[in-house]
C-alpha cells in the first residue's frame, strides 16, 4: 500500500508523517523504517523506528532510492512499513520522475507485503489523477 502526504512547504507534512509513524508502531507486526533527508527526526520519532539518513548513502535520484529500498527489503524481510520524509529533497524535484518512482513503489509494496508512506512538497493540483489516488 502506498500513501502520500502532499502539500506545499509549511503545511505540516512532516508532523503528519511523525503521527503516522507513531500510530503504526502501536499496531505493526514487523519492523518500521524511516528514510529522512538529514538528521532532523532523531528526537521526534520513537527509538524503535530505524532512522536512515539518505545523505549518508548518497541517495540522489529515483534509481538509487529504488536500489536502497530493494536492499533494505533483501536484508530484512520483517520490514512492513517504510516512511520517506521529503521525497523531493532525496531524489530531486522532477515531477515525472517522482510519479514514476511512486508507481514503482506501489508495485514493490504490493509484491513484498509492505506499506510505504512518503511526504512530497508539491501542490496536489499539479499531480496526475493516478497519483492523486494515493493522497
Amino acid at each position: 500500500m502506498i500513501r502520500i502526504i502532499m502539500g506545499l512547504k509549511g503545511s505540516g507534512k512532516t508532523k503528519k508523517l511523525i503521527d503516522a509513524i507513531h500510530e503504526t508502531l502501536s499496531t505493526a507486526n514487523g519492523d518500521v523504517v524511516c528514510i529522512e533527508y538529514g538528521k532532523k527526526l532523531t528526537y521526534d520519532v520513537n527509538y524503535k523506528v530505524r532512522l536512515v539518513d539518505s545523505q549518508e548513502y548518497a541517495i540522489s535520484n529515483p534509481d538509487l532510492l529504488k536500489g536502497f529500498l530493494s536492499g533494505l527489503h533483501a536484508g530484512n524481510f520483517d520490514i512492513t512499513h517504510v516512511f520517506i520524509d521529503n521525497l523531493y529533497k532525496t531524489i530531486g524535484t522532477d515531477l515525472a520522475a517522482a510519479e514514476s518512482f511512486i508507481n514503482w513503489c506501489a508495485t514493490f509494496a504490493a509484491n513484498n507485503n509492505m506499506n510505504i508512506t512518503m511526504t512530497i512538497s508539491e501542490d496536489p493540483a499539479n499531480v496526475s489523477e493516478e497519483i492523486k489516488k494515493y493522497l
